[in-house]
């Protein structure tokens, strides 16, 4: 198979790219030249051929920069058996190498640091890759979970929460890349950062190969072509790597927010979806429960936890668009690993009719809860071009200090997707309700559309903001996309959420 041929696999990332123009985002830990210990305990680099050297100083690389792995040759791809973890746990991961080789795996954790974005906290030793089987297909459902372990990571107790990556290396110079989150649930902080791995999940086309991957979106015909929704898995599973880099779609919305709330000192704890889900989170502990990215995928427990956290007066912040518009269902795996199969019944006539379709997975609106209940605005349509943001209400304390004036227009941060109020869709209860933004912008279809920025205070005290656009949080700490007013007007809203002086 030659390269254009691989390329062709890129298709079902680029079908997403239409809808989300931020994607990944930049991989900060590719600035740096990785270091490794060599056999004699000194550390060195990987690239560097030491034979040659003979002891002399060493000289250049003599492989090129690392090549991302693909999914039809499998260089190297891997997965965590467990998304999350404490330190003082560990974490499993499964690897695959093709052709079997040494390999290492450095982990980074997602910051501020000095600008670079991410700081790496370990490395492993040189590790003997294996060839692991190919995925396991039961109708659209692609699972890996007959793989061997590979590593074990042990998190050490000093280290601190947050969102971590890591990177996979072969000895012959391809790379992937394994996203998990170390969490601390005990500890009480000001502000909840809610990972959203079951969407990353219903996205991902893993193995993208033009034969065998399927998401929630696309699966392959037999001749290598894109099918969409309708013949696309109505189950996916968590066992398996993320297709291409290893990183999900829309992974960079979430880091673009992690740099900015570390950067400027905000008291952050971490989870990820599957935490809501399985009610390991004390809504009490913080302040607000913060939502960073793409967050389209929502089971009943997770929204169930949501409403309790607003009625108890945990502030809900919501920085993208399209949350919480499809109902999905968790399930174990063959091998019994809790919340390891996401289910979403898309099609129509899935899940029955009537009173026997009521709590099957569908679009909340369409179970009669829809999403504006909990967030004040809801899914309004795809932004085939990127649109100024109109503001509204500028005297609002959310606008405060920004420069804002009635009717400023800022750049580009409507895209991607959007949210707006529906008038003919039952609101929360509030004791005060106000919209930001009222920006139009051309829908797919050519038609006038518009964007609303929403923020709410429930009965209970707990304020819920929803930015109503995918460009919220690229704003805040994005190379080329970082907007002075969005940054002002999100501390303004998390300062008074965490009562700063």
């Amino acid at each position: 198979m030659d390269v254009g041929e691989v390329r062709r696999w890129e298709s079902g990332a680029l079908a997403h790219g239409v809808s989300d123009p931020f994607g990944q985002g930049p991989l900060p830990w590719l600035t740096g030249e990785p270091q490794y210990p060599g056999d004699d305990g000194r550390v060195v680099p990987w690239y560097v051929d030491l034979a040659a050297s003979n002891g002399r100083a060493p000289r250049k690389p003599h492989l090129p920069g690392p090549r991302t792995a693909d999914d039809v040759r499998r260089q190297i791809k891997g997965f965590a058996t467990q998304a999350a973890a404490a330190p003082g746990e560990a974490i499993d991961f499964r690897i695959t190498v093709d052709p079997p080789q040494e390999f290492t795996v450095d982990v980074y954790r997602i910051g501020h640091y000095g600008g670079d974005g991410a700081a790496q906290v370990t490395a492993s030793p040189r590790l003997s890759g294996i060839a692991q089987p190919a995925p396991l297909v039961a109708g659209r459902t692609v699972s890996c979970h007959h793989w061997w372990q590979s590593w074990r990571l042990h998190i050490p107790p000093y280290w601190k929460t947050g969102a971590y990556v890591a990177v996979l290396t072969t000895a012959d110079g391809y790379r992937s890349h394994v996203p998990f989150t170390v969490r601390d649930l005990e500890a009480p902080a000001d502000l909840l950062l809610l990972l959203p791995d079951i969407t990353w999940q219903a996205y991902n086309l893993y193995p993208e190969d033009g034969r065998t991957g399927a998401s929630l979106y696309h699966a392959w015909d037999d001749e290598g072509r894109l099918l969409g929704e309708q013949e696309a898995a109505a189950t996916v599973s968590f066992d398996r790597p993320y297709a291409g880099a290893g990183l999900p779609l829309h992974i960079g919305h979430a880091y673009d927010f992690v740099r900015f709330a570390e950067r400027y000192g905000y008291d952050l704890a971490y989870a990820d979806s599957r935490d809501l889900h399985a009610g390991r989170i004390d809504p009490d502990r913080y302040r607000a429960l913060v939502f960073p990215g793409h967050d389209e995928y929502w089971s009943r427990p997770m929204r169930e936890s949501a409403e309790r956290a607003r009625e108890g007066g945990t502030s809900l912040v919501f920085l993208s668009a399209n949350t919480m518009y499809w109902q999905v269902e968790l399930a174990p795996a063959a091998d019994g690993g809790p919340d390891r199969l996401l289910t979403c019944r898309k099609r129509r006539g899935e899940g029955g009719q009537g009173e026997a379709a009521k709590g099957r997975t569908a679009l909340w609106r369409d179970q009669g809860e829809p999403e504006q209940t909990l967030i004040g605005v809801q899914y309004a349509g795809r932004v085939p071009q990127p649109a100024p943001l109109v503001v509204r209400n500028a005297d609002h304390w959310l606008w405060e200090a920004t420069g804002a004036t009635e009717g400023t227009e800022i750049p580009g941060l409507v895209a991607g997707e959007a949210d707006r109020y529906f008038p003919r869709t039952p609101l929360p209860d509030t004791i005060e309700r106000i919209l930001l933004a009222h920006s139009p912008y051309e829908g797919t279809d050519g038609r006038r559309c518009h964007q609303e920025t929403s923020l709410y205070r429930a009965p209970s005290g707990a304020y819920v903001f929803a930015s109503g656009t995918f460009a919220w949080s690229p704003a805040l700490d994005r190379p080329g996309h970082v907007d002075p007013r969005v940054q002002r007007a999100t501390a303004n809203l998390l300062d008074r959420i965490c009562k700063r002086d």
